[in-house]
């Protein structure tokens, strides 16, 4: 992989998540819950026009493919200034020419998912500190929506476009009761099909395993492919596990994030909340969109594989790309705007005690001149 004049541009390290939501007083449980789907718009021109639409747009049978792509260095530091010629595009190993490419930090529609079982008791307060942090370095014109989950998932607030409106609600939840973590996240991405943007993500907080749910994993899996919705997750857990189901909990958490593209975060002390949960709103404030149009002939609706490759300048530092690993296809037996959304590629980040290196780096912006001082140091 080659590239040429590159090293002028700028590098930035970045920490985005929670996006501006609809307000919506009532608090509402998975029992009265009904989400109806918004209908999908054409092929758009621009990134702002996308957010009026959503991902996977189909018109005429045509289906436009969006990837929302992450790069990073060795220190977990976001990368940005990159150009379209920088990226390579593939699916099923084919290449694909890449027509839309997008960067600017465009609003997101952002669900938080929290955690409030018995369980949660010593760390609620950070916690509440990961959100606030979440909300402050997003952009202004994000949405957002609080749900909670012990015994049952609880819508605690609607889309807003006023943080407020979620920090208002912070201070009322009181840990109790068992995890129901996979029917929250599987009435989470649910309920975005009412999101204003078309870029969507949820933000989970928890530090266990599933031991309430209704649905199972299968289930979850099944709706997260089936989403156009990135799902981080930051999970708390125990040096020593006591139960089977935490036990299983990284592993559920993984997963998850895996089959969106997004991080999965594991920490050692509720200490290290906030300066994660600002990471991810800076990640999304700085991504890449990829948009192609592959053909899609074939009608079968089976999975397509999607990889993303870098092209740097040789003997430039080494980058990690975060990408969609899929989507499913159209299928002939459908209407022609009808589609089947994508899903992604995913990092689990393991971070150390009293440390935030690999983690969530804070130490501000660096420029490409910055990554370049390190080319010298690469055999």
């Amino acid at each position: 992989m080659h590239a040429q004049t590159f090293l002028s541009r700028v590098v930035g390290i970045a920490i985005a998540v929670m996006m501006n939501f609809c307000p919506a007083p009532a608090q509402s449980t998975m029992d009265d819950v009904h989400i109806e789907p918004r209908g999908r718009a054409a092929q758009p021109d621009s990134l702002n026009s996308v957010n009026k639409t959503a991902m996977g747009t189909i018109r005429k049978s045509v289906e436009l493919v969006l990837v929302p792509v992450t790069v990073t260095d060795r220190s977990n530091r976001i990368v940005t200034g990159l150009e379209q010629e920088n990226f390579q595009l593939y699916q099923d190993k084919h290449p694909q020419p890449i027509k839309y490419f997008w960067k600017e930090d465009a609003p997101v529609s952002v669900g938080i998912v929290l955690d409030v079982s018995g369980s949660m008791a010593s760390k609620i307060e950070r916690a509440r500190d990961a959100v606030l942090a979440l909300l402050k370095a997003s952009n202004p014109k994000d949405e957002f929506f609080l749900m909670t989950f012990a015994d049952r998932p609880m819508l605690v607030r609607d889309f807003t476009s006023n943080a407020d409106d979620i920090q208002g609600q912070l201070p009322f939840m009181t840990p109790k009761g068992s995890t129901s973590l996979i029917d929250a996240v599987f009435l989470a991405v649910n309920h975005m099909k009412s999101a204003r943007y078309s870029r969507k993500a949820l933000v989970i907080i928890s530090d266990g395993g599933d031991n309430r749910s209704r649905y199972v994993e299968r289930d979850l899996r099944s709706v997260i492919k089936e989403g156009d919705v990135l799902v981080y997750s930051i999970g708390l857990f125990d040096a020593v596990f006591r139960t089977r189901e935490e036990q299983l909990g990284p592993e559920l958490l993984a997963g998850i994030s895996g089959l969106t593209g997004a991080s999965s975060y594991f920490l050692p002390t509720p200490t290290l909340l906030p300066a994660v949960a600002e990471h991810i709103a800076n990640e999304l404030r700085h991504q890449y969109i990829l948009g192609y149009s592959p053909d899609d002939s074939r009608g079968d609706g089976k999975w397509r594989k999607i990889k993303v490759k870098l092209e740097l300048p040789r003997g430039f530092p080494k980058l990690q790309v975060q990408a969609r690993p899929g989507y499913y296809g159209e299928h002939n037996d459908r209407h022609p705007d009808e589609t089947r959304s994508q899903s992604a590629d995913a990092r689990v980040v393991k971070c150390d005690l009293g440390s935030n290196d690999n983690c969530a780096n804070d130490s501000g912006e660096v420029t490409v001149s910055g990554l370049s001082d390190s080319i010298a140091n690469v055999p």
